[in-house]
């Protein structure tokens, strides 16, 4: 990692100096509304029941493997479209059953896809994953035709589907050159780009700065800034410190909630009531309703705590996309 990212606090924070802020255009009179963009991933996801996640080299015996849809471009996508933004999705998947049956559940949730494309030589991607009884999981991913969503499938897919005062969501489950051809469309365009850099990767710096919020756990915060936990004062610090990448920061803190950092101030989000059955895609519940709250309207704080409700009310049931709130069911405060 570059050594030359801060590793020290300064007084009132990062040293590193912010991004401005572009204007980020409302859309115009005479336009269709804003709208939700996902460029990312989706997957098959294969859930197997485990008592505890296993340690290398250990084997254990699960119990109840079912099938489901997944993905976090897909789950956020969902996690969006039941919380009644428009929503489209730019994806690629095989040419399998797998492939088809993602895109019958997306279409389910009122998710637009006709920017998903087919590959004729990768499979569609698959995810395994263990759930443990605490409800914490393990999950390894074979990105198949995600793997072929490169800047050029990315360009042609978002043609006519990308305009001023949108939301573009991402994450880091697609080639880096798709990530990076969205996130110059959007800016070209004067949208807004929401990055969740999970699994974590090394971006470079200007596409870091396109991001409004840059949304990271803890863990993906500490790798972005090439420090160790003991290194940071508290959640709020790290928060600061990561939106000295981008132009606005979220960090989701699990069961603590989420930090916002908008250039030096914060805003500490408390999570939800929750009882944990299974972690599987909160972290993707909580950007899809993030970016449905900004795409209508909101301001970051509050659409974070939209985040942090929908976050906490996944956790409370097993799966995925399947555990996803619509908008009756998180509190209206939220």
């Amino acid at each position: 990692m570059s050594s030359d990212r801060p590793t020290a606090v300064p007084a009132g924070g990062s040293d590193r100096p912010i991004a401005a802020t572009a204007g980020r255009a409302a859309a115009r009179p005479g336009r269709r509304p804003a709208a939700v963009v996902v460029v990312g991933s989706v997957n098959r996801d294969y859930v197997c029941r485990v008592a505890t996640v296993p340690r290398p080299g250990e084997t254990l015996l699960g119990a109840d493997l079912s099938l489901g849809s997944g993905g976090k471009g897909g789950n956020q996508a969902v996690a969006a479209a039941l919380l009644g933004a428009p929503t489209s999705i730019v994806a690629r998947v095989g040419d399998d059953a797998d492939g088809r049956a993602l895109l019958a559940d997306l279409a389910t949730a009122g998710v637009d896809v006709s920017g998903v494309s087919t590959s004729p030589d990768a499979p569609t991607g698959v995810a395994f994953v263990m759930v443990a009884d605490d409800g914490e999981n393990a999950i390894v991913v074979a990105p198949g035709a995600n793997g072929e969503l490169d800047a050029g499938a990315v360009t042609a897919a978002l043609k006519g589907r990308l305009a001023a005062g949108d939301v573009l969501v991402m994450q880091g489950e697609i080639p880096l050159s798709g990530i990076e051809a969205a996130a110059d469309k959007a800016e070209r365009l004067g949208a807004r780009v929401v990055l969740n850099l999970a699994p974590y990767r090394e971006l470079p710096e200007a596409l870091l700065g396109l991001c409004d919020p840059l949304v990271v756990n803890e863990g993906e915060a500490l790798a972005l800034l090439d420090i160790a936990a003991e290194d940071v004062v508290d959640s709020a610090d790290l928060a600061i410190r990561v939106g000295g990448w981008a132009r606005s920061a979220v960090v989701t803190l699990g069961a603590a909630g989420a930090v916002v950092a908008e250039r030096y101030d914060t805003e500490e989000i408390p999570a939800g009531p929750m009882t944990v059955v299974d972690t599987t895609g909160a972290g993707d519940a909580f950007t899809g309703a993030l970016a449905a709250a900004l795409c209508d309207g909101a301001d970051l704080a509050t659409a974070a705590r939209r985040g942090a409700a929908a976050g906490s009310y996944a956790v409370g049931r097993a799966g995925a996309q399947a555990s996803y709130p619509r908008r009756e069911d998180l509190p209206a405060s939220s």
